[in-house]
């Protein structure tokens, strides 16, 4: 090779580690973005490590294609995240990078141009700010602005923890640094976009998300990697975005599950906000009505600064949440008399309805009432839904599809009926009720894109429609200013799951779908139905008392030794049959109770189970749960373990996967 060159370790995004060895030229720098040959093409790919690995002659190594010199390197502490995501996660090095750099940005065969930088620190706040509550003035009070700091912001719905925000992001703009805003969903982004772009006109402000358009998410991605931009808002895949002067993160709705990845490198963006701020010594705000147990619990041990906003900013009070026993009251399709009176009373007030049932489709089965056949998927181990939109049965894990039978496959009988109630059923009885009523479905059925929602949301806060029908996309973060009665339907469904935080989830998302109503003029009304009005858990709901709650349900599971009280990984594998699976799962258990004795770790590995959803895509999957009471002991195991993973045999059709922080046990 040629003088003035010298060989590096390049990571590309690329399963497995990714680390390549290339020549490059001597004034290249760690996080230096390259091209590079690879096979009979060319991959995008960071230059990671000016120490090459001696093991490769020379003369097999090839020279870079191209040094994108008008993009600074990456910098370090980003550099550590990807580090950090791959050592924890236990997973590789080159699924990381994938997860960071957009693909398109990979395809590129030419260095993106810059479209010069606009004037740093341009933060003025557009007219006059609102007048903050006394419970705003104070939780902004004891935010930390001095180095690192965790705060769990507890506000309950409508007691403006954006404006929080939006007072915490101008003062780091105004220091000429820059702010990371994440929300849980796609469906989020838009209105907290328009109300940060209100605020800060001159601001320089990007929206990443996985439906943004190829271009746009790439040209964010470089411009902060220039450090051009001033914000970036997003969903969890934001929390790779590349920053240069960082000083504010913010998590909200910080409970919300969808902050977790499950395909790929299965990461927890508001787990790497937390590294990532402690990393670049700046605070984080987690915002929740009804924060995760895991964040509560970091309050309670003093690892964050719990702050409280228990009023809301329009002085309204909390909707009054009330029960309805349905053992005593039946309700006729779903809606008992009650509920049909409310809704009438409301409507009849020219005020907004909203009847929440967290389960699309029109019914959850076709049965046959002669031999009590049930509409299965043939590729996964659940019933096919009814869609009455389309007239076909379909399976919601695989997307499977087909149109139901004439007659019943088992016995040939006629007598095939829909079972059960989805939103579809729902606002068809709905619309029986109050035939003059102009009825809104909101699913994913009947929204598929960011765009229908945007639209949609603008109908429903014009009036346009009178009762919404709608599953959890209506339980967060939106405001109704005439919605005044919430109706819940299906409530008891968390009671009777196996998995150990049903009840958590179960409870937060009623608390949010409550929060809807009467967030403007009118007072809310909530009322829930349900067959055991005596339950701790509603007795809790109906105070709107969280903390009761929380304190219950931790001490519950400090008892039973399950998180936050003891830490998980899951081993999953998944293969044409279940035998190969639970085969290479009790491999892998012998394998790791003799690596945990021999090295004395206190860790559990548990016998192999078929997982609750055995079936998926035509794969049949099991599981293997760890668990130990000490985080560094946990992954000091996880790590020799997977290695011998790596070791075991198994046939070529089987896949294995190991989660660490499991959210679903």
């Amino acid at each position: 090779m040629s003088e003035g060159m010298r060989r590096a370790q390049v990571l590309l995004p690329f399963p497995g580690e990714g680390l390549f060895d290339y020549w490059v030229p001597e004034a290249v720098v760690p996080g230096q973005i390259v091209r590079v040959p690879f096979g009979r093409g060319a991959k995008l790919g960071i230059v990671w490590s000016l120490k090459a690995d001696p093991s490769v002659p020379d003369e097999r190594i090839k020279p870079v294609d191209a040094i994108w010199e008008g993009l600074p390197p990456l910098p370090e502490a980003d550099r550590e995240l990807l580090e950090f995501t791959a050592r924890y996660y236990l997973a590789p090095l080159g699924e990381v990078v994938a997860a960071m750099l957009p693909p398109a940005l990979r395809r590129r065969k030419r260095e993106p141009r810059s479209k010069g930088r606009g004037e740093e620190g341009a933060t003025e706040p557009a007219g006059p700010l609102p007048e903050l509550t006394e419970g705003q003035r104070a939780a902004l009070e004891a935010v930390p602005r001095d180095g690192f700091s965790a705060t769990l912001l507890h506000g309950i719905t409508g007691s403006g923890k954006t404006e929080v925000y939006l007072r915490l992001v101008a003062e780091c703009l105004a220091q000429g640094r820059q702010a990371l805003l994440l929300v849980p969903e796609i469906a989020l982004t838009p209105q907290l976009t328009e109300r940060v772009h209100a605020r800060f006109p001159s601001a320089r402000i990007v929206c990443l998300h996985s439906e943004a358009p190829a271009g746009e998410r790439s040209a964010a991605f470089v411009a902060a990697m220039r450090g051009e931009i001033d914000v970036v808002l997003g969903t969890r895949l934001a929390v790779f975005a590349p920053f240069v002067r960082l000083g504010l993160v913010v998590v909200d709705e910080e409970h919300d599950p969808s902050y977790k990845q499950f395909e790929g490198v299965p990461y927890s963006a508001r787990d790497l906000a937390v590294w990532r701020a402690r990393r670049w010594n700046v605070p984080i705000v987690l915002g929740s009505a009804t924060p995760s147990l895991e964040s509560w619990a970091s309050c309670e041990a003093g690892r964050y600064r719990r702050v409280a906003l228990s009023a809301r900013a329009s002085g309204q009070p909390l909707p009054t949440i009330e029960l309805i026993d349905t053992a005593q009251t039946p309700a006729e399709e779903g809606v008992s008399a009650p509920l049909a009176q409310a809704i009438e009373a409301t409507l009849a007030r020219g005020e907004q309805a909203l009847v929440f049932l967290n389960r699309r489709g029109y019914a959850p089965v076709v049965r046959c009432g002669h031999c009590g056949w049930v509409s299965r998927c043939p590729n996964c181990s659940v019933n096919l839904v009814f869609h009455r939109d389309d007239g076909r049965m379909h399976c919601h894990h695989c997307g499977y599809r087909e149109t139901p039978p004439r007659s019943c496959p088992e016995c040939g009988a006629l007598d095939l009926q829909p079972v059960g109630r989805g939103t579809q059923r729902l606002e068809e009885r709905l619309q029986a009720l109050f035939p003059q009523a102009r009825i809104a479905r909101i699913d994913r059925d009947a929204v598929r894109t960011l765009a229908q929602w945007e639209t949609l949301l603008e109908e429903v806060r014009a009036g346009r429609y009178d009762l919404l029908v709608g599953t959890q996309m209506m339980a967060k973060g939106h405001d109704f200013p005439s919605l005044t009665l919430v109706g819940v339907i299906g409530a008891d469904a968390g009671l009777y799951a196996a998995e150990v935080r049903a009840t958590e989830r179960m409870f937060q998302q009623l608390i949010q779908v409550a929060g809807r109503a009467g967030r403007a003029g009118a007072p809310g009304r909530v009322l829930v139905q349900t067959e055991f009005p005596q339950h701790p858990l509603f007795r809790e709901l109906a105070a709107h008392d969280y903390a009761a709650f929380a304190a219950r349900t931790l001490a519950e599971r400090r008892a039973l030794r399950l998180p936050p009280f003891a830490f998980q990984a899951l081993l999953r594998a998944d293969d044409e049959a279940l035998e190969p699976a639970l085969a290479f799962l009790e491999a892998a258990r012998t394998t790791g109770r003799e690596i945990a004795g021999r090295e004395g770790w206190p860790v559990k590995v548990f016998d192999p189970v078929p997982m609750r959803l055995v079936r998926l895509a035509r794969r049949e999957r099991a599981q293997l749960l760890v668990e130990g009471g000490r985080r560094p002991a946990l992954h000091a195991f996880l790590e020799r373990w997977v290695e011998a993973l790596r070791g075991l045999p198994h046939p070529r059709s089987l896949r294995w996967r190991l989660e660490v922080d499991p959210l679903e046990t």
